[in-house]
């Protein structure tokens, strides 16, 4: 993401002057082109290109992708349907994961606002997460709700920043991902829900490819994973991770992932699918339909492709 904020820049990029603005306003018949650039910067790949003589405009050509982050490219401009936005939105796939795997895996809700001053800082907790549900990472953490209130600095930061990204378009500033378009924003205040306040929790993230999950990562801590394929095999890391990969045993958390994803899963070509655990229960987070962006740093080419080659978007332009 790092590269997207310095894409954005005018110093980086003179001309044209992308800023917010001028993307925001950009003709959708124009995004394939300019999402071509921001392919090019973020990767050093090319996307296949080609002119539609019929609607007088460049189209990716999707029988020509054919690694994981090309195939992503093509998702993101041409396969954001209404239920991937409903899915994509903090708020709104509550209510698909409830009625497919039940409310017992989400986390609790404490408050959800439209804006900043609506916010009941009375009635939360001494820890909690404010986060925007039409964008990713665009949240804060609150370790200390009484630290942050009296800390006039923090609050008037967090203030400014929350309500400026309530104003904005997420898919602006992350290389069109087009699922987040025309999501309303909300404010969506969760609890804190680590064992340890100062540790992030483990983390499983789950690729599912046409409904099957078909890779398992499971992160330990900032340093290390296991990685194993759909049939529990431990497989080496086909991605530039700066974390360790070891080798330990499938537990009960992943073997109760292997069915719930499914339920999930069976309605997309490509999820991946991310749970933490909390006090030794499994908890959903999210449905990830472009990680990353489709800017993902593979360990060689061949792994990219054979990604790739799992993920199937139809033939044809």
């Amino acid at each position: 993401m790092k590269n997207i904020f310095k894409l954005l820049r005018k110093d980086v990029i003179s001309s044209p002057p992308w800023d917010y603005d001028f993307l925001y306003n950009l003709p959708e018949r124009e995004y394939s082109i300019y999402l071509e650039k921001v392919f090019k910067l973020n990767t050093g790949d090319t996307l296949p290109l080609e002119y539609d003589f019929k609607n007088k405009l460049w189209i990716i050509n999707k029988s020509r992708c054919k690694t994981f982050n090309q195939k992503i490219q093509y998702l993101k401009l041409y396969d954001a349907t209404p239920l991937k936005r409903d899915c994509t939105d903090k708020v709104k796939v509550r209510d698909f994961v409830g009625e497919r795997i039940g409310a017992e895996y989400l986390k609790p809700v404490l408050q959800i606002c439209n804006n900043f001053d609506e916010i009941n800082f009375v009635k939360l907790p001494k820890s909690f997460v404010l986060k925007c549900n039409h964008g990713c990472k665009w949240q804060y953490i609150i370790k200390d709700k009484q630290e942050f209130l009296d800390t006039k600095s923090l609050f008037e930061l967090v203030k400014k920043n929350i309500t400026g990204w309530l104003e904005q378009e997420y898919w602006v500033w992350s290389g069109f991902e087009m699922q987040y378009h025309n999501i309303e924003s909300k404010i969506l205040i969760e609890p804190l829900m680590r064992d340890y306040i100062d540790k992030e929790p483990e983390k499983i993230n789950i690729y599912c490819f046409n409904g099957e999950p078909k890779i398992f990562i499971r992160f330990f801590d900032k340093n290390t994973m296991s990685i194993w394929n759909s049939k529990f095999k431990h497989i080496d890391n086909i991605f530039n991770f700066s974390e360790g990969n070891i080798k330990t045993d499938v537990d009960d958390y992943i073997n109760q992932t292997f069915e719930l994803v499914k339920k999930l899963a069976k309605s997309f070509n490509f999820v991946r699918i991310d749970w933490m655990i909390y006090q030794n229960k499994l908890y959903f987070e999210e449905l990830t339909f472009t990680p990353y962006s489709g800017f993902l740093n593979f360990k060689d080419y061949k792994a990219e492709i054979d990604l790739g080659r799992l993920l199937d978007i139809g033939e044809g332009n």
